[in-house]
């Protein structure tokens, strides 16, 4: 049966979204929607200082720290939900239930288990679309193109590798990450739940359907109950082998981790080397990418794809379904390390 998901807009036709999480990424949402033409209408955080500070800052005129609440009182179509991922699945449930259309920061959920579990509650009536934003950075577009346009020929062998010193200890202050994201204090799952797990959707997209054939993970940093260490062998169609590598306490390298991608094909090899992205043997013709002055783009282009996908009823790229394949694939991660699973 045919679902009619054409947007509901108010009287005056304009789209409107409310977002939720007011934290650090919320910035990068706001200036996005704020791009897009589309109007936040209302704004909701556990810590209702945060949200009237953003708020603020983007002239949102109606602030909360209640979601119900917030729902209740309606006015918009679309949910941006930035929240803490143990918020995700209440949060989008509670969309649902009021018809509202969601765009749901990644993880979906901490488990694959509670992910489908939602995926079925939601089924088909909102539109629910995941912002996995990671393979819309500009230089991973670009070897998308590169790949896409034929420059390589059919990929036959990838490597992904991130490196950063994050979680490095300092002379008298906590890890720049733990710094910045102090939940990493209580994570017991680190660097493939939470960052690796965008390159692992990286790869998918570039070569297709991945399945771990093995996975060791370890702990550099002292004290923190999750792993900053992976080394993960994929196989994928037609014999294609993959690797994704990652280590965030590796001293000398950024507190930010960078990335590096080689791609062989069978008419040429692409690598992307942190901001430069060239075919081997024409490494003076490499492409450069301004990461810092670039890195709102997959914020913005992830939001356009949500806000043309319901208005013009086509998919999502991320949606929910694709990203489940992702949650599965970071998931097996763990298993096939021997790592017990979240329950």
């Amino acid at each position: 049966m045919a679902t009619d998901f054409g947007m509901k807009t108010m009287d005056d036709g304009q789209m409107r979204v409310a977002l939720i999480g007011a934290g650090m990424i919320s910035l990068y949402h706001l200036r996005a929607w704020q791009a897009a033409g589309i109007p936040v209408v209302a704004i909701c955080d556990v810590d209702r200082q945060k949200a009237a500070e953003r708020a603020a800052e983007f002239g949102i005129k109606r602030v909360y720290e209640i979601p119900a609440k917030m729902f209740e009182d309606g006015g918009f179509e679309m949910v941006d939900i930035a929240a803490s991922v143990g918020a995700h699945d209440p949060l989008t449930r509670m969309a649902t239930d009021h018809g509202v259309h969601v765009m749901l920061q990644k993880p979906m959920t901490e488990t694959v288990a509670e992910a489908e579990a939602l995926v079925d509650y939601v089924g088909e009536r909102v539109r629910f679309m995941v912002h996995e934003n990671y393979r819309f950075r500009p230089h991973y577009m670009t070897v998308r193109d590169w790949i896409d346009t034929g420059r390589i020929g059919t990929p036959r062998h990838a490597t992904i590798t991130c490196r950063g010193s994050g979680l490095c200890a300092r002379a008298g202050e906590e890890p720049f990450l733990v710094e910045r994201q102090p939940y990493l204090k209580e994570f017991r799952r680190n660097l493939v739940f939470e960052t690796m797990i965008h390159h692992l959707d990286v790869l998918r997209c570039l070569v297709g359907p991945l399945t771990v054939v093995a996975a060791r993970l370890n702990k550099l940093a002292d004290g923190l109950p999750g792993e900053d260490t992976a080394s993960i062998l994929l196989e994928g169609q037609n014999g294609l082998i993959a690797t994704a590598e990652g280590c965030i306490c590796a001293p000398g390298y950024p507190p930010l981790h960078g990335d590096r991608l080689e791609i062989v094909g069978t008419k040429a090899t692409v690598v992307m080397d942190y901001n430069r992205v060239f075919l081997v043997g024409a490494e003076e013709e490499a492409v450069e990418v301004d990461l810092l002055g670039r890195y709102q783009e997959c914020f913005d282009t992830a939001i356009n794809r949500f806000v043309t996908g319901i208005s013009t009823q086509t998919p999502f790229e991320t949606d929910r379904l694709d990203n489940l394949e992702t949650l599965r694939l970071m998931e097996s991660v763990y298993n096939v390390a021997g790592v017990e699973v979240l329950s």
